[in-house]
């Protein structure tokens, strides 16, 4: 970074005090917990230079692709502006300059920086970029670190003071470079929770199968991952149309949050699809036959599971229904009227295959919405589960007219924005064809709205 020579300022705010290095590594190991994003924890660490260290610094980071994001100025004093135009992608890293910065991220440092030459000697865009801000801020002298992970330099810190009464010196560097060691490493740790939930995230949504369609059936899904886990989960919803025509619905969850648990889910909602179709048997001859396959391939594993058939009888839409310890499933009305179908119930899979399954059987209204979800979506720590329940009645109630997309994405936003948990979340509306328009004794056509 270069420092010109015309943005020599004192600093409005109090002198620069030799900074007290026990506390500022304690008060820098602090600002790196409380979250896992890898740009708030960088925030919370200039926060900390600037108070006892800088008069102001800079948080940089290499992306995925090689490129430069600015994450970060932050400034000592809170009535010097900080425009937000000097965050966001900076001009590419020359491999020739050797320019304070770009020799950082290649690998050297951390550098004291002590020379100022004037602004007009700019030698690439990245440096023009360093000027500008240098003659926003003010800068007596620099030091720039890298932030490193084993050889790979990610990122780097670039911390300035604005006196010349107080300049950085080669007496700072070791100190320096021992902090900004533990915070890169604090920083590491943060990317790579968020790479792992990245990649939990995509190989959770690849298990996930593509709703049927069915007609007089609306089908909506919603997964949502966990907001503080980067492992993926056991959760899991599935719908699929048997070769008699009527359509099964499944919502589970595998114990244990793990890729182990994934893989879990993954034979479970296999092996029950195998059975639904090779076996059309009621839903609790079904999900026993689950347990035994279950119980003699994963003995380990446990699980909760609800198997759904809807069948159409007489020309309307019935739920036969069976569950393995699961929450119950909400039917609401097109009137707002909610209850939970709890018949059926019966032990966690995995527990006693030997144990005899109940089915039960409800009608669906037309227009009705019955929703099929995961403890992820209501529990919460502090409330009870019989609050929870009644907090998602009335919720679903208010929700009873929307469509069934946007009834899911309020749900997901009512209730999943807190969870520490999975959320899956399957809904099913009947939706009878219309009667043919037809004219009624008095000449009006008939609309089928009523019908």
């Amino acid at each position: 970074m270069h420092l010109p020579t015309t943005t020599r300022k004192t600093t409005v705010g109090p002198s620069r005090a030799a900074p007290e290095w026990p506390s500022l590594f304690a008060d820098a190991g602090r600002a790196l917990t409380g979250t896992l994003d890898p740009e708030e924890r960088l925030q919370r660490v200039c926060q900390v230079l600037t108070r006892e260290l800088a008069d102001w610094c800079v948080a940089d980071l290499v992306d995925e692709h090689g490129r430069l994001e600015r994450v970060c100025v932050a400034h000592r004093d809170p009535r010097v502006p900080v425009s937000g135009v000097y965050l966001g992608r900076l001009p590419p890293v020359s491999e020739t300059t050797q320019d304070s910065l770009p020799r950082v991220l290649r690998g050297a440092g951390p550098l004291l920086v002590t020379e100022v030459p004037r602004s007009g000697r700019v030698r690439s865009p990245l440096d023009a970029r360093q000027v500008e801000l240098v003659e926003q801020l003010g800068a007596s002298s620099a030091v720039v670190a890298p932030l490193r992970a084993g050889r790979e330099v990610f990122g780097a810190l670039t911390m300035v003071r604005v006196q010349d009464e107080h300049p950085f010196a080669k007496e700072d560097i070791p100190l320096i470079a021992e902090l900004v060691r533990g915070v890169a490493l604090g920083v590491d740790n943060a990317r790579l929770h968020q790479y792992a939930r990245s990649n939990a995230e995509h190989l959770q949504r690849a298990l996930l199968p593509e709703l049927p369609r069915v007609d007089r059936l609306e089908l909506a899904a919603r997964y949502v991952p966990s907001s503080t886990t980067a492992e993926v989960g056991g959760d899991w919803y599935d719908a699929f149309v048997l070769p008699s025509g009527d359509t099964v619905l499944v919502i589970g969850d595998v114990s244990g949050h793990d890729l182990r648990a994934a893989v879990a889910m993954s034979t479970l909602r296999n092996m029950l699809r195998g059975i639904a179709v090779d076996c059309p048997e009621p839903p609790g001859e079904v999900l026993r036959r689950l347990d035994v396959a279950s119980h003699t391939l994963s003995p380990q594993s446990t699980a909760t599971c609800v198997y759904g058939l809807v069948k159409c009888d007489g020309g309307a839409e019935v739920l036969h229904h069976s569950s393995a310890g699961h929450l119950p499933l909400l039917l609401t009305t097109q009137e707002g009227e909610t209850r939970y179908l709890d018949a059926g119930r019966g032990l966690l899979i995995g527990m006693d295959p030997g144990v005899p399954r109940l089915s039960a059987r409800d009608p669906l209204p037309p227009h009705s919405t019955l929703l099929l979800f995961t403890d992820g979506l209501i529990e919460r720590r502090g409330e009870s589960l019989d609050d929870a329940m009644v907090r998602l009645r009335r919720h679903t109630a208010d929700q009873a007219r929307a469509p069934l997309d946007v009834l899911c994405d309020e749900l997901i936003i009512k209730f999943g924005a807190d969870t520490t948990d999975d959320i899956a979340l399957l809904a099913l509306r009947p939706t009878p064809p219309a009667r043919a328009a037809r004219p009624d004794r008095a000449g009006v056509r008939d609309n089928g709205i009523n019908g």
